[in-house]
């Protein structure tokens, strides 16, 4: 890979490198563009100083247009290509794209394009690449680690961690593959500029990215700092502030239809569920308004597709999860609704940062529900566990015989997606290592950062409480934001931003129209949710002495819940049903059972009746299985359960779950004969259901339907 020569080298002259960065500019963004002062600084230090830089500032001071024209005038003087490491495929869409502008050839390595990785190899070895974008993913890929990533650092003349909060599990957005971005670094030879980016992290996760890739305010051989650090102001004259308090799930659902057309250009309305997006999306659809969905499980294709829409003004808004995030850019973006909070300050900042970039005005409003905190409660449980589960993971090693994630989780009770986090922390941390075939131990000392952890979890807590003051406040919202997020030109003093609800006066109506309220309700409560069967068991049951392998033969069938628990209609009156001591099922219930036994579409028609009571509602469950029995004809065959000797079933992995309950279940009173219609309290992960169907269909039943109350999948 060999460096470029060139006859157009960087001028020593700084003046002169400053008017053809001027020049690139104007290639990369229009006649219009100029470079501002702070860029220029950044610019300067990385090119004609090689220092290393940490910029933090808000989206759209121009990040980007930083590191491509550092790029091309290093390679102008000769130097190598410039490697940038950023996390989104639809990021690295759009700054290809701006690269050809600036005559910057810029190439991409990630999982999407591994037919081409031979083809790129060979281009940045002949010097015809001059910036090459790399997932983080890839820099644990065992064979881009050993063969691509030496020869990248070894002739690389910049290296760029874009959005690198990313680094930090203070951040909103940890991903533990960037923490190998550190190794990368390390193995820079001497003098190669380093240029870290990120627009939204406060003064903790500001140090810990500085720490982290080693691009802290060091002090270079005469005491003065070897790195720039150059952090702007939050503050966006255009961004207009407001927040509409209705709990009532469906209200809130109904204010956002009737309002959605008062809101200026197209804009997004991000949901914190996918379920939740999904529902929202089909609600204003059938209203007549022009929305799409746009959820983590929108394929790649789809996704480019809708963002084009939204940047083409094709449609009022993109009803998203966080899916939307990093790297999508409309700089006129008209608004950002939230529909639930994000649980931080600062992942609220980076969402409604979308806004405004490019226009005199965008309206941002939050309309938080009661059910926010649970959803938050939930996404904190997948952090980092504790240690005795981190050293079953350790233990479960060995040296030299790799293991696949799937075959360590019967050896350790977490999730598979947990489980990965874990794994890839302990290979930064040198413990383990990722190898072809899986993971094997280095045999390395390993130490668990109990404080850093306990921390950690104080710190969400924090973040929680601000994001309900944020709510609460009769102060400047946005001035509260950016001390959240430690703005270093906040002037206490300064009286507020003036635009946004507090400080105008100007509150939004809570009021709804009748109309919209009784059309969020027929379609927010619409019961009837899938619950798919589990297909195959998992691996390894074995080494937990349970003798099942392969496919499920003897399971239950395609099940119903009436909602998810985090669906925004009747998700929420369920919600606040089985939040209550246990009691006998209301009439509701019920009668929103009959839709979904109607609809249902079985291969037979159900002729009995069983109450799985081995949830916490034993007697909800049992007066339902016998009200939905009278209701169709059905004989009520009794309830089935576990003994009531055992302990809950707590695991979280599916091992481990599998092995919990398999066995366990007793009952019903009257033997089954024909398709039986398992009534439950919840169901979520779908391994109770397996094993009491399987029980059920040992017992004679010819087909176990699950029934669940909620799901909470």
């Amino acid at each position: 890979m060999g460096h470029m020569s060139s006859a157009t080298a960087v001028p020593a002259d700084r003046t002169a490198l400053r008017s053809r960065a001027d020049e690139l500019l104007t290639a990369l963004a229009g006649p219009e563009a100029a470079l501002r002062e702070d860029q220029w600084t950044a610019i300067e230090a990385l090119v004609a100083d090689r220092r290393r830089a940490l910029v933090v500032q808000r989206t759209g001071w121009g990040k980007s247009a930083v590191y491509f024209i550092a790029a091309r005038l290093l390679r102008e003087s000769g130097a190598g290509p410039t490697v940038i490491v950023s996390p989104l495929l639809a990021l690295m869409r759009n700054q290809v794209e701006s690269a050809a502008r600036a005559g910057v050839r810029a190439a991409t390595i990630n999982s999407a394009n591994m037919t081409e990785w031979d083809e790129v190899r060979a281009s940045v070895r002949a010097g015809e690449v001059d910036v090459l974008l790399v997932s983080p993913e890839r820099l644990n890929n065992p064979d881009f680690r050993d063969t691509v990533l030496p020869a990248l650092a070894a002739d690389a003349g910049l290296v760029v961690v874009d959005e690198a909060h990313c680094v930090s599990d203070w951040g909103h957005d940890f991903r533990p593959d960037y923490r190998r971005i550190r190794t990368l670094l390390t193995d820079l030879p001497e003098g190669v500029p380093v240029l870290a980016t990120t627009a939204t992290a406060n003064d903790r996760v500001v140090t810990d990215v500085a720490d982290q890739l080693g691009v802290g305010d060091r002090p270079d051989a005469d005491g003065d700092s070897s790195t720039l650090v150059l952090r702007g102001g939050l503050d966006r004259d255009s961004l207009r502030l407001s927040v509409v308090s209705i709990d009532d799930s469906e209200r809130r659902a109904a204010w956002l239809l009737e309002h959605l057309e008062d809101l200026p250009g197209s804009g997004i309305i991000y949901c914190l569920t996918v379920a939740a997006a999904s529902d929202m999306a089909e609600l204003l659809t059938s209203a007549g308004h022009r929305v799409s969905a746009y959820t983590g499980r929108t394929d790649a294709g789809e996704r480019e597709e809708l963002e084009r829409a939204l940047l083409d003004n094709e449609v009022k808004a993109l009803v998203a999860t966080s899916a939307l995030g990093m790297g999508f850019d409309k700089p006129d973006l008209g608004f950002v609704v939230h529909l639930g909070a994000p649980p931080s300050p600062i992942s609220y900042y980076q969402q409604i940062g979308r806004a405004g970039r490019a226009a005199d005005r965008a309206e941002v409003v939050l309309l938080p529900g009661p059910e926010d905190r649970a959803i938050w409660n939930h996404f904190a449980s997948l952090s980092f566990p504790p240690e005795d589960v981190v050293r079953r993971v350790l233990d479960a090693l060995e040296l030299d015989r790799p293991q696949s994630t799937p075959a360590l989780e019967p050896s350790v009770d977490l999730g598979r997606s947990r489980l990965e986090m874990v794994l890839k922390v302990l290979d930064v941390d040198g413990a383990v290592q990722r190898v072809r075939g899986g993971w094997v131990s280095t045999g390395q000392p390993w130490e668990y950062d109990a404080q850093r952890y306990e921390g950690l979890a104080r710190a969400r807590r924090a973040e929680q409480e601000a994001m309900l003051e944020y709510q609460r406040t009769n102060a400047c919202r946005m001035d509260f934001l950016r001390a959240q997020l430690d703005d270093p030109t906040l002037d206490p003093a300064s009286g507020g931003c003036g635009r946004c609800d507090n400080c105008t006066g100007e509150t939004r109506s809570i009021e709804v129209d009748d109309g919209a309220l009784a059309r969020a309700r027929d379609s927010l409560e619409r019961p009837g949710v899938v619950l798919p069967p589990r297909r195959q068991w998992p691996s390894g049951l074995a080494r937990l002495d349970v003798p099942l392998k392969g496919k499920i033969a003897d399971g239950p069938a395609e099940g119903r819940a009436l909602a998810r628990l985090t669906d925004l209609g009747m998700g929420q009156k369920l919600r606040a049903l089985l939040a209550e001591p246990d009691q006998e099922a209301p009439d509701w219930v019920a009668r929103a059972c009959v839709p979904v036994l109607r609809e249902w579409g079985w291969a037979e028609r159900p002729t009995g009746v069983v109450a799985l009571t081995s949830g916490t509602h034993p007697l909800l469950v049992s007066s339902l299985a016998r009200a939905l029995s009278q209701m169709g004809r059905m004989d009520y065959l009794g309830e089935l359960g576990r003994d009531a000797a055992l302990p809950p079933v707590s695991a979280q992995n599916s091992a481990y779950r599998v092995a919990q309950l398999w066995g366990t279940f007793s009952g019903p009173q009257t033997a089954p004969d024909g398709p039986v219609l398992l009534v439950t309290d919840q169901l979520g992960t779908g391994w109770t259901a397996t094993e009491a169907g399987r029980h059920l269909r040992a017992g004679g039943a010819s087909a176990a339907l699950p029934l669940a109350v909620a799901s909470t999948g």
